[in-house]
């Protein structure tokens, strides 16, 4: 009983620690119920689920009248900075995505340029996005390469789609595509042992385009003499990178026509980007970041994607290869703030649920949308959203439904390299705190009869708390029955892991985040801090206090799914 009433104690402490001085007067109590279905996943990432980007921006790229990019483009980027090397390091591998508005004005500094200059980008207001031409030398290439061999990057190179088109009088752009300079690095690459992980052809000219366009039927093409030009050059390779496109807008005619002129096994990677809530200079981007239902827009994008895919009988998986949720470089003090995590990881617990295998955050670093500070490299509040993600949901994706409140967002994965399952748990509210009790579904339905989490169970397991063991089967009302092993386990002294996420004062603009009531910062090495958990007695419900995310860990989840 001792230790009991440590745990409470230490319970109680952790509450306090999360509100706010003065706080906790304002806050009324609810509880809730998070139903996870344990028997099948409905769906799977990858390991590598977080993917974030690099971007071509110069240094004077600006935007509503503030230069937020600093050196933070491709051909700027200081690779010695230790922090980045750690921040990159953590994820033991990080996926990075090279791209973005400017990859389909680069050129490469191989041999095929003929004598032209290799030059960067230079401002130019008459130009599509305000700059001219840029290039990537080799000796560049050569630095990025060493940097991403060093901290173990996976990389996917997105490559200059424009070249050889010429424009047509509805505005788009006709022509087949020119290889010849994309062909030369992508030799030059293999020649030199550069491991990459994909190659992706053009950014944002899919359906209606940013700034031109190209057809689907010539996009298609292209994508397939790409498929040609790396199976040619990876001939004697034992692995072939990926090919991946359009790395646009979706558009469910066009990527149609595009799955369906690469099928089965031509495209091995559709990507498509999200900047679902509007311009970085809305001023209402915090009140759509916490109203579910601008949440919830994103569903029909995801899930339209993933039936197309399963109709058209094609191999090709589903990435989002660029999100930054609000474009024109974010907005500071929002999309680099605590507040962002709640789009963030809702984003990654909806995409993973319609089968999205990776998930590239604009950006590492860049922008007012970096994990990374862009100035000094410090970890903003969703690096460590995204490391938490990364080291605690596994791939398989269960359903799971919440009731009690439209403002609890709730999200279980099989635990990554652990027993059990990850339960996410995000509070829109500014004012009530959750009480979760965690339940998991019983029967036999059959397969393929889950909604992706929005079923409602009429028959469900209380798990939360005991976690899990089948040993007794008493029968309670409403449909559910009492988790076996709930004396045993909290006599036994079953813990589960939690992680509170919570913003440095309760200011939700606040670029400090806070872990278990602790701020988060790295070393004086530029080392990324550890995130330690604590330890709550399973048999009390989950507290999620007011604007918080809460990842729990809960090994005695029985889950057929995760065994």
């Amino acid at each position: 009983m001792a230790v009991a009433g440590l745990r409470l104690l230490g319970a109680a402490w952790l509450l306090a620690a999360l509100l706010p001085l003065g706080a906790a007067a304002a806050v009324t109590v609810a509880t809730g119920q998070a139903a996870v279905d344990g028997r099948r996943a409905v769906a799977a990432t990858a390991e590598d689920f977080v993917c974030a980007t690099l971007d071509w921006w110069p240094p004077d790229k600006c935007d509503y009248g503030t230069c937020a990019w600093g050196r933070a483009g491709l051909l700027n980027l200081d690779l010695n900075n230790k922090v980045l090397l750690n921040a990159v390091r953590a994820f033991s591998p990080l996926k990075l995505r090279l791209g973005g508005t400017l990859q389909d004005k680069v050129v490469y500094g191989t041999g095929d340029l003929a004598g032209r200059p290799c030059a960067p980008f230079a401002k130019n207001a008459s130009a599509p996005f305000g700059f001219t031409q840029g290039c990537l030398p080799l000796r560049r290439w050569d630095e990025l390469n060493a940097f991403f061999q060093k901290s173990g990057a996976k990389i996917v190179f997105g490559l200059n789609a424009l070249n050889g088109r010429v424009p047509l009088p509805d505005g788009s752009m006709g022509g087949s595509w020119d290889s010849t300079n994309a062909a030369s690095l992508i030799r030059y690459t293999v020649n030199r042992g550069y491991q990459i992980h994909g190659w992706e052809l053009g950014n944002e000219l899919s359906g209606k385009g940013v700034g031109t366009r190209i057809g689907a039927d010539q996009y298609a093409a292209d994508v397939i003499a790409l498929k040609t030009i790396v199976d040619d050059i990876y001939r004697a390779s034992p692995s072939k990178p990926l090919v991946l496109a359009p790395g646009g807008f979706f558009d469910p005619a066009w990527f149609t026509e595009l799955i369906v002129k690469t099928k089965p096994n031509l495209l091995n990677v559709i990507t498509h980007h999200i900047y679902s809530l509007g311009p970085g200079r809305d001023a209402h981007l915090i009140e759509k970041i916490l109203n579910p239902s601008v949440l919830d827009q994103m569903v029909s994008t995801f899930s339209n994607l993933q039936g197309i895919l399963k109709s058209t009988g094609t191999s090709t998986v589903a990435w989002v290869g660029e999100a930054g949720g609000a474009y024109n470089s974010g907005h500071h003090l929002v999309t680099d703030a605590f507040v962002f995590s709640f789009w963030f990881l809702d984003q990654f617990g909806m995409s993973a649920k319609y089968d999205t295998k990776s998930y590239c955050r604009q950006t590492l670093v860049g922008g007012n949308y970096g994990l990374l500070n862009t100035t000094t490299f410090q970890p903003n509040p969703d690096y460590y959203s995204a490391l938490l993600w990364h080291r605690l949901m596994g791939t398989k994706v269960l359903a799971t439904t919440f009731t009690g409140t439209n403002k609890i967002r709730a999200y279980a994965h099989c635990a990554r390299d652990s027993p059990g399952i990850t339960l996410l748990l995000i509070n829109l509210s500014g004012n009530t705190k959750t009480q979760v009790t965690v339940t998991q579904t019983a029967g036999t339905a059959a397969a393929g009869a889950h909604s992706h989490g929005t079923r409602r169970s009429n028959s469900t397991t209380q798990v939360s708390d005991k976690h899990g063991a089948r040993r007794h089967g008493r029968k309670f009302g409403h449909g559910h029955a009492h988790a076996p092993g709930l004396a045993a386990a909290a006599a036994g002294g079953a813990t589960r892991d939690e992680y509170h996420l919570t913003a440095n004062g309760g200011d939700l603009r606040s670029q400090v985040m806070m872990l278990n009531g602790r701020p988060l910062a790295t070393g004086a090495d530029g080392s990324i801090p550890r995130l330690e958990p604590v330890k709550v007695d399973a048999a009390e419900p989950i507290v999620v206090a007011p604007y918080s995310i809460v990842f729990a860990r809960i090994p005695h989840f029985d889950a057929p799914a995760c065994r």
